[in-house]
């Protein structure tokens, strides 16, 4: 159930993936179309302004261009009239007509430099008017091409943007499509195992007799055995679609009470639980504040937490080295004594057994003859156990006490050392 419960998950995962793909896919496709709508409708905006200056400008240089053109006409008439009017006065007197021709040259003159400025004013008038047409076209070139390079620059940053927001979620998920935060981490633990982690034990928490688990349990112990660190791993994964999202905070009460119970010295909350929380999201979080030992990261800092701690851990395991050793102490006491106890109980019933028999072949001597038989066989009986508990008193040793128990041995030779050291 479990198995099918999990593809349906994933198939239902997958397709919404793909539904906010799609709709992410259709909302950047609308937003390029829109800006390109409106891009276009700028070009075409500033292309009827620009038509519109241009005509402006034509009708302009036309209409400067037919005024010299009539100014330049009228003159050469008035010239014409002047050179017709010096050939008549030519032929009435030559006197007058060097006087005239003096007189009419210095007019014509003066006319020809009146209307030579003039035509000069009206280039000059005319290359202004180009130079400030050409300006007003740079402008408004300028103008709509900085707005076109706006609008492009705005699609580049969003679609940055939504790169950004998918990268990010590919990293904070699981960097992996359809892979769980729980396989996640364990993928990256045994990824290390072999190199950097040889004596570590890192399993799921399958315990629930206390009525709660966590998820995974690490423990690190040295070469002889002696634990560096334990760790009680909780990891917590929340679907965007989720219509009531949870806090790492509403875990923090149940993942200090699964560390006190298996008996684990920290306790570490994996999450990807508020996600645009810069808190959260800054890096290894204590909180310890709230729970002792207890902290909070995200998935990328997995792997260095559990680093932190256990070389944190290596600075005591000195002190926990000599703590297993003074209980292995203990241990070895507790079995010396419990092995001299049972040497005494059996001793005990032995004796027990003999004294047993002695009265019972008194009694059946006191009985009757008839009875001596059986009470030769009781007799040999007694006999028999009193050897036994003979042999067994004269085999006992300190040798023997102490074979296995390196402990009372130590003890045992210090005394005979001091006997040793009294006698000289």
């Amino acid at each position: 159930m479990n198995q099918v419960r999990t593809k349906e998950f994933d198939a239902e995962l997958e397709k919404r993936l793909h539904l906010a793909d799609a709709e992410k896919k259709a909302a950047i496709e609308l937003a390029k179309s829109q800006a390109d709508a409106e891009a276009q409708k700028a070009a075409s905006a500033k292309d009827s302004e620009i038509q519109d200056l241009k005509a402006r400008l034509d009708a302009t240089s036309a209409q400067q261009q037919l005024a010299v053109a009539e100014a330049l006409k009228a003159i050469e008439k008035e010239r014409d009239a002047l050179a017709h009017q010096l050939a008549q006065a030519q032929e009435s007197s030559k006197s007058a007509a060097e006087l005239a021709e003096a007189r009419l040259k210095s007019e014509l003159q003066q006319a020809v430099a009146a209307q030579e400025k003039q035509i000069a004013e009206l280039q000059h008038s005319l290359e202004k008017s180009s130079l400030e047409k050409s300006h007003a076209e740079s402008a408004l070139k300028e103008k709509y091409e900085g707005e076109i390079k706006s609008r492009e620059i705005q699609i580049k940053d969003r679609d940055d943007a939504i790169e950004r927001l998918k990268d990010m979620k590919a990293r904070l998920s699981t960097k992996m499509v359809g892979e769980t935060l729980e396989q996640h981490c364990e993928y990256e633990f045994n990824r290390l195992r072999a190199t950097a982690f040889q004596n570590a034990y890192f399993e799921k928490d399958n315990d629930a007799s206390s009525g709660s688990k966590g998820d995974y349990i690490f423990r690190d112990l040295d070469p002889e055995g002696t634990e560096i660190v334990s760790i009680m791993f909780e990891m917590k994964n929340e679907s965007d679609t989720t219509a009531t999202k949870h806090r790492n905070e509403d875990f923090f009460k149940e993942l200090d009470k699964d560390r006190r119970e298996k008996g684990c010295e920290y306790a570490v909350l994996v999450t990807l639980l508020e996600p645009d929380s810069e808190l959260y999201n800054s890096g290894i979080v204590d909180v310890s504040h709230r729970y002792p030992k207890m902290y909070v990261v995200r998935p990328q800092f997995f792997i260095p937490i559990i680093t932190l701690l256990r070389n944190a851990a290596q600075n005591s395991l000195q002190y926990r080295q000599e703590l297993a050793l003074v209980r292995a102490q203990n241990i070895d006491i507790t079995n010396f004594e419990s092995e001299l106890e049972d040497f005494k109980d059996r001793f005990g019933r032995n004796w027990r057994l003999a004294s047993d028999g002695f009265d019972e072949a008194v009694k059946r001597i006191d009985e009757a003859i008839k009875d001596l038989e059986k009470t030769k066989q009781a007799l040999y009986k007694s006999a028999n156990n009193l050897r036994l508990a003979n042999d067994k008193a004269e085999d006992l040793s300190i040798k023997k006490l102490t074979r296995g128990n390196p402990t009372m041995a130590a003890k045992f030779a210090e005394l005979e050392a001091g006997a040793s050291g009294d006698e000289s």
